[in-house]
């Protein structure tokens, strides 16, 4: 076959180039994710062997090796994994798709130097030898194979492949250093690199040169070792090679588990979002181990989609090694694995909570909007989870939780009372709360989607039901009024007060509301729009409308403030002889109005305008 050249996508291309021309402080990672590729490759050839010992057994001993030449410039990362075809050299080399392509160049800040830092986030590790190399060569062959591949690029847009020649299957990579950067020949140099961020790869990585061959790390799967042997700083790199991420993780958790069920975990809660954190699939990254053998980074159940932020491995003693996909979707032993970490993760974040709040804060700031996922999907927990929530209200400057909402609340108040909106410092000033606030009712400011599941599943907290502010009437006769807000401070108002300007503004908008009635919730905006009882809450209704979910509009009530001096002038006029006419204008004014606070796009903007203008023009008459 003859030799292909392929040209990189163009994600891959803007990649190459800023690898190329930025200085990183950092070079030397190069290497870790190199020899991080190289230990992924035995692990899936240890995992493949298990039903199918014909791959290893030509060559059972699983390995990394170096090789640098400083006469030729060269150094090689080979191992002798599960290998490429020629496909495969193809996909993954000659795209990041599964490392995250649309995620990584909307990250993209045009600072070069910035953006590398960008690297580890989006697990593009192979890229990273192009920081020390002008040119590097990839030959492959799959375990099982009989034919290899060359794969060769400058990274300046193109790459070729090829057929090969090499002995046994495997992976070698050969980097053709750059002048600038042969301090990476240096076996001194390289046993730092290798003891400093490879040090716990679980095979042997191994440094060739002219004088001697050695084993330049400890061989053992960190996870595996005891507590007090670990230093922080190997707990912090073990972290990186796993999450390919270059934070600092917010909380490490190290723990065996004996008894009836024996298995190790070391996970990692991370202190940044992970990049794909809102992919669709919304897969956890947490990898399964059995026995120190690698079974799979996407194992069906064994941690929930609300922690996919999870980073680890989990290492099990009890499950079979030839378990396979499919079995362990349905594993009894693994349900009961998934079951105990999982609450001792959420343990591990109350006790955060309660200990370091300011901490907590800071984690939920981040991730909580993934956290509150497990309210609707895990029943089992749903108590547990619920306390760990935090909110946003209009009583607290920053993050409160549920229980300290419910040990605010008013004396005759029932309801916890909230309002869902995109921004909390909109919803904070939003007409629909002003009667709570004269009160002295605290409202939650909801801004999550996820909002809109997780309430109605929960339905209550502590015996008092969630109730949004926009919908219904709300029952605030029974809440206790501050000292400091007299009731003065909202007039009362009955409905025959102004039943003129209601009759006159339901006969001129019709079936474009499902009715015009007082407000009790209105203390300073004339008019304000809400939700009948039945029907859907205002925010969700417009994202479902935006994701086409659901056509059309469902008409809402409007509430006609009568203690504002706007609406007792109208309800003045209304009186009069041909007041239908001469109020239509504000009736469909006022409509849009509420209409604008909401957030709604009006449906007539021109008759909106053209409206306005007249009023105006009149006024100046």
């Amino acid at each position: 076959m003859a030799q292909e050249t392929r040209s990189f996508q163009a994600e891959v291309s803007r990649l190459l180039d800023i690898v190329a021309h930025s200085l990183y402080s950092q070079k030397q990672i190069f290497l870790r994710e190199l020899i991080s590729n190289a230990s992924d490759a035995c692990d899936r050839l240890r995992y493949a062997a298990i039903t199918a010992p014909d791959l290893i057994a030509d060559d059972p001993e699983l390995g990394v090796t170096l090789i640098p030449d400083a006469e030729k410039g060269t150094l090689i990362v080979a191992d002798n994994g599960i290998g490429m075809n020629h496909d495969e050299l193809v996909d993954n080399l000659g795209t990041i798709a599964r490392s995250g392509t649309a995620a990584f160049v909307q990250g993209l800040s045009g600072d070069a130097k910035k953006d590398m830092t960008l690297i580890g986030q989006f697990g593009v590790g192979f890229y990273s030898a192009f920081m020390v190399a002008d040119r590097v060569e990839v030959v492959s062959r799959k375990a099982g194979d009989a034919e290899a591949w060359r794969w060769n690029s400058d990274g300046k847009g193109e790459f070729t492949i090829e057929p090969a020649e090499r002995e046994g299957r495997g992976t070698t990579i050969t980097l053709f250093m750059r002048a600038e950067d042969k301090e990476f020949l240096e076996s001194d140099q390289l046993q730092k690199i290798v003891a400093t961020y490879s040090n716990h790869i679980a095979l042997p990585i191994r440094l060739v040169t002219k004088e001697k061959t050695e084993t330049i790390n400890s061989a053992s799967a960190l996870w595996m070792r005891p507590k007090s042997e670990i230093t922080p700083d190997q707990y912090r790199e073990f972290y990186r090679d796993v999450s390919h991420q270059f934070d600092q993780p917010w909380l490490t958790l190290h723990a065996k588990a004996e008894g009836t069920l024996e298995y190790t975990f070391l996970l990692y809660v991370p202190s940044i979002k992970p990049f794909d954190l809102f992919e669709v699939d919304r897969k956890p990254k947490v990898k399964l181990y059995v026995r120190r053998v690698y079974i799979s980074d996407n194992v069906p159940g064994l941690m929930p989609s609300y922690f996919r932020f999870l980073q680890g491995v989990i290492d099990s003693e009890d499950l079979p090694l030839n378990i396979s996909r499919e079995m362990l979707q349905h594993n009894p032993t693994l349900a009961r694995m998934r079951g105990q970490i999982v609450r001792r993760v959420i343990g591990e974040l109350a006790k955060k909570a309660k200990d370091e709040p300011a901490e907590y804060e800071k984690f939920w700031d981040s991730l909580g909007v993934v956290l509150k996922e497990g309210i609707y999907e895990d029943f089992e927990n749903r108590d547990l989870i619920v306390p760990l929530v935090r909110v946003r209200s209009t009583a607290a400057a920053g993050w409160t939780s549920l229980d300290d909402y419910v040990e605010r609340m008013r004396p005759g108040q029932n309801a916890i009372y909230f309002i869902s909106g995109d921004n909390p410092d909109t919803l904070a000033k939003s007409p629909q709360i002003e009667g709570f606030r004269a009160k002295g009712v605290e409202v939650v400011l909801m801004t999550d989607p996820v909002d809109e599941f997780w309430l109605p599943a929960l339905g209550e907290y502590k015996k008092h039901p969630f109730q949004s502010v926009t919908r219904g009437a709300p029952d605030l006769g029974k809440v206790e009024t501050p000292e400091e807000k007299p009731d003065a401070d909202k007039p009362e108002a009955k409905t025959a007060d102004i039943a003129d300007l209601i009759a006159l503004f339901k006969v001129t908008l019709g079936e474009a509301v499902r009715d015009v009635r007082v407000s009790e919730r209105l203390t300073h905006s004339p008019v304000c729009l809400v939700a009948d009882k039945e029907d859907m809450d205002l925010h969700i209704e417009r994202l479902l409308r935006q994701n086409r979910r659901v056509m059309g509009e469902t008409k809402r009530i409007l509430e006609l403030n009568a203690a504002h001096p706007l609406i007792t002038r109208l309800n003045q006029l209304a009186g009069r002889a041909g007041a239908a006419t001469e109020l239509e204008d504000f009736a469909w004014l006022l409509f849009d109005q509420a209409r604008l606070l909401e957030g709604e796009a009006l449906p007539d903007p021109a008759a909106f305008a053209n409206r306005l203008s007249a009023l105006l023009e009149k006024g100046l008459a």
